[in-house]
């Protein structure tokens, strides 16, 4: 009996069976039958597409075959014409071993290879070939599915080895429910396997790839829909706000009118607060849309209620940029048990992880006690000795940088489950909400408060001098006008990696959905010369202090990699004037507010993903002065840049949300990983697939209704717990 467990060494050769292990770390039946082909090709005519670099599988004719020594090497070599009956191409083998005996005129083979030219003649050497009698057993198919290499195997090889292994399997364990396979019209996890791996037709593929897609969506809809109902099932405290309280004290002191959708979402938070059943909600955003100021109020309806708060943030800088912004939006009202403060205040304090002991110890001390009502920090709020009196409230910030292990972390810090409140400023298309937060119930602030100015944003080719110096000429008229200027740049210094937090793209593309990035299906690298190195941080400060448009500029530097003492005292001279302009990684992407900035550059522009630009942008234009946002290329002047025009074009930040997610791997998104190469979804796409993850969501809460344990569904069981294993292992590698 085989199954998916089998070792591959039971089922093939076992040299074969090591360069599947050695080459992509396939061991098991299971393995091999996950490793999709990347396309499919025809076995028609197709000599005459061959062009130097393209490579193709094509059936021809051994047209004419002879070998020769070889003058400066010993043995024979090889050397054919091949035809499909329109088109000759040569072919050459330095070795003649093997292969003289097989290619002889009149022989029809399956060809494959990496188009070269020789003598001005194109050819393949060394091609990968299979004689139609031993590739088809007789049979000829329409579609070859080609596979990445497995080493030196060739993509037929890998072929025969799968339809091997499907052969030896009598029946498959199936993770969807018989009736749901019927109302939705899927064909079974078999016929789906021999679909993609062996197909006769595209639209066997296309009936294979539907089920795959839909069994993907489903997996991730139980795991959501099972933990909503354990979310359901717990009690807490219901917390109300005390009349005459701190919230109402600071909406007195608002110097500002909340608008229409932060009044409705604050209406909602407090009806969900008020309840005995945690609230779980999304707060999703445009970039300064007035999210801070609803996330604060929810907190003073915490503290009124007589517990706690703690806002959870990805970096120090954006922590620190929270606490002085929340303390100076509270005045007194932030100075309880102080001189000077509120009769009815509390205190906000400050946790990271690279502040002194005695800092810490301090901040530990009121948090632990209650003194602190609401408390601010990075992932040393959930390191184990940190412990509050009453947490209530959960905040979190940018939770695209956290997994959903961390959010539970800090929610384990409660005696009584608190309330979650997640906000982002990324909007989420509709879709990627209902599967990366299926869990929560959404809210959107779409209306930007009164007093945000319209941002332009233009397109600045690093290749032509001219607009590269005028950029800077421009920050220099700014800062006479008494505003201030950012630099963003993707690295530290010259030798660095780029900062962790940029989402570094390939050159002027986006990344191919159809490789994992590691050469073509022969496992040949590009032919592309590696890019130009990246803009650094300590390069750009020496250029721009050198530069004499900029003469007498006040001129800092800000990276994650300074000590915390020296990032907060930058950021508070940033923000108080007395720095002109500031060259700095991607540390201040989210939550850094400093009305005065009127000027983004982003340098290497075409290197950022979308939303990344989009957020960078909106650090500017904030205190009612007009913004500018310059994104510099380094690329070909004239050369189109899809990412930058889009930025440019728009600063809807769901639409760019949409362009986001068809540029990058959506799997990593929705997945643990944000930067990986392989992508966790093989089939399912989040924009195009909306009707079906809306079955498949419909399915599972059905069937997590029924069965809540699934054990009624073994298979699916098992699918959901590697699925929730695999966020938890990448949880663990990132802590």
């Amino acid at each position: 009996m085989y199954d998916e467990s089998t070792p591959l060494t039971k089922v093939l050769d076992k040299r074969e069976a090591k360069k599947f292990k050695d080459s992509r770390g396939i061991e098991t039946v299971g393995d091999l039958l996950a490793y999709w082909p990347r396309r499919y090709q025809s076995p028609a005519s197709n000599l005459a597409a061959a062009r130097i670099g393209s490579y193709i599988v094509a059936v021809a004719e051994v047209k004419s075959a002879t070998t020769r020594s070889m003058k400066n090497r010993r043995g024979r070599m090889l050397q054919a014409v091949i035809t499909d009956g329109s088109k000759d191409l040569e072919i050459t083998f330095f070795s003649s071993h093997g292969h003289e005996g097989k290619l002889v005129p009149g022989a029809r083979a399956l060809f494959a290879g990496k188009v070269s030219s020789f003598n001005n003649r194109l050819q393949l050497a060394h091609p990968g070939y299979s004689l139609l009698s031993d590739f088809d057993r007789g049979e000829r198919r329409n579609l070859i599915p080609i596979y990445k290499a497995v080493g030196n195997l060739h993509t037929w090889t890998v072929t025969e080895c799968v339809r091997m292994v499907l052969d030896l399997l009598d029946e498959m364990p199936e993770a969807i429910p018989e009736e749901v396979l019927d109302r939705r019209d899927l064909v079974d996890r078999m016929a789906a396997l021999r679909g993609i791996h062996t197909p006769d037709s595209h639209a066997e593929v296309d009936a294979a790839t539907k089920r795959m897609s839909y069994e993907e969506a489903l997996i991730l809809q139980v795991a959501l829909a099972q933990r909503r109902a354990r979310q359901a099932q717990e009690s807490t405290l219901a917390r109300v706000p005390r009349p005459g309280g701190l919230l109402d004290a600071f909406d007195q002191r608002l110097p500002f009118t909340l608008t229409a959708g932060q009044v409705d979402i604050g209406e909602t938070l407090a009806a969900e607060m008020a309840r005995d059943v945690p609230m779980h909600r999304l707060l999703q955003g445009e970039v300064g849309s007035g999210k801070t100021v609803i996330a604060v109020r929810a907190m003073l309806a915490a503290v009124d209620a007589g517990g706690q708060a703690a806002l959870l943030a990805p970096t120090e800088v954006l922590a620190s940029q929270h606490h002085r912004s929340i303390t100076t939006m509270l005045g007194d009202l932030a100075e309880g048990g102080m001189l000077g403060g509120s009769d009815i205040g509390t205190r906000v304090t400050l946790l990271t992880g690279s502040m002194s002991t005695q800092s810490r110890r301090k901040a530990m001390l009121d948090i632990a006690s209650g003194d602190a009502g609401i408390v601010i920090g990075t992932h040393a709020l959930i390191q184990e000795h940190v412990s509050f009196q009453d947490l209530a409230l959960v905040v979190v910030d940018e939770q695209h940088r956290f997994g959903v292990e961390q959010r539970d972390a800090l929610r384990g810090k409660a005696a009584q489950p608190p309330h979650v409140l997640v906000m982002t400023a990324t909007p989420i298309p509709r879709t990627v909400a209902m599967t990366v937060f299926g869990d929560m119930e959404t809210s959107t602030l779409s209306e930007l408060p009164a007093g945000r100015a319209p941002i332009t944003t233009h397109v600045v080719p690093e290749a032509k001098p001219g607009w590269l110096q005028r950029t800077w000429v421009r920050i220099a008229e700014e800062v006479a006008l008494g505003r201030q200027a950012y630099v963003v740049c993707p690295r530290i210094g010259d030798d660095d990696e780029p900062d962790e937090d940029t989402e570094i793209f390939a050159p002027d593309a986006a990344p191919d959905p159809d490789s994992d990035g590691d050469g073509d299906e022969e496992g040949t690298e590009g032919d592309a010369p590696p890019p130009r190195p990246l803009a650094s941080v300590h390069r750009v400060h020496a250029d721009l202090v050198a530069n004499p448009a900029l003469e007498g500029l006040r001129i800092e530097i800000l990276h994650g990699r300074l000590p915390a003492d020296e990032k907060d005292a930058i950021m508070r001279d940033f923000a108080s004037g007395d720095i002109d302009v500031l060259v700095s990684t991607t540390v201040i992407e989210v939550g850094v507010d400093v009305p005065n900035a009127s000027v983004m550059v982003v340098m290497d522009a075409d290197r950022f993903g979308v939303s990344q630009l989009h957020q960078l942008r909106g650090r500017v234009g904030r205190g009612g002065l007009p913004g500018l946002c310059l994104l510099v290329h380094s690329g070909d002047a004239d050369a189109p840049h899809e990412r930058l025009d889009a930025v440019a074009g728009t600063t809807d930040g769901f639409e760019l949300a949409r362009i986001d997610l068809r540029q990058r791997r959506e799997g990593d998104i929705l997945g643990s990983s944000q930067h990986g190469k392989r992508t966790q979804l093989q089939f399912l796409h989040v924009l195009e697939d909306e009707d079906l993850i809306e079955a498949a969501r419909e399915d599972a809460f059905a069937i997590v209704a029924d069965h809540p344990d699934l054990v009624a569904h073994p298979r699916l069981a098992e699918l959901v717990h590697a699925r929730v294993d695999a966020e938890q292992a990448a949880y663990l590698e990132r802590g």
